[in-house]
């Protein structure tokens, strides 16, 4: 008899944060173009980063930089110029030396109307991609729990 194997569920750290849409993230028709959908989570992923200590001001003082390697939306429901949306961020622990975000964006009425992820990795300020998790980043999963001290 074969056992099922069983993926053991990752830890995920997650933080809201709000934007306002302004009028110049509208098209003619009034609602949120596309693209702009790109920067909204990265609004949620500079305010995650400030909340649980892992920015990227914290990343460049200990001398990386992490450039997004990949990026996906879906889009559901539009947004309007004025609406107030709600921004869920999501990290998604990895053991690669990369950082997992999803995100979830909600309008006023706290419907989706987009979802998406982004996939960045550890490059040292000089140029060098980092194959192995950061020390500093290593540290930060620690504190917040994702590894056993």
């Amino acid at each position: 008899m074969r056992k099922k194997l069983r993926s053991k569920p990752s830890k995920e750290i997650s933080y809201t944060s709000e934007i306002r849409v302004r009028f110049v993230e509208t098209d003619p028709l009034g609602i949120v173009w596309h693209g702009n959908y790109i920067q909204y989570f990265e609004d949620g992923r500079e305010a995650f980063g400030r909340h649980h200590g892992v920015s990227y001001l914290d990343q460049k003082d200990n001398n990386f930089s992490t450039p997004i390697v990949k990026s996906s939306t879906e889009h559901k429901l539009p947004l309007r110029y004025g609406d107030i949306a709600t921004v869920k961020t999501t990290y998604v622990d990895s053991p690669a030396a990369k950082m997992i975000f999803k995100y979830e964006i909600f309008n006023p009425e706290g419907e989706i109307v987009c979802t998406g992820e982004t996939v960045q990795v550890f490059v040292e300020l000089g140029g060098e991609l980092s194959l192995t998790i950061p020390d500093f980043f290593m540290n930060w999963k620690r504190k917040v729990g994702l590894i056993d001290a």
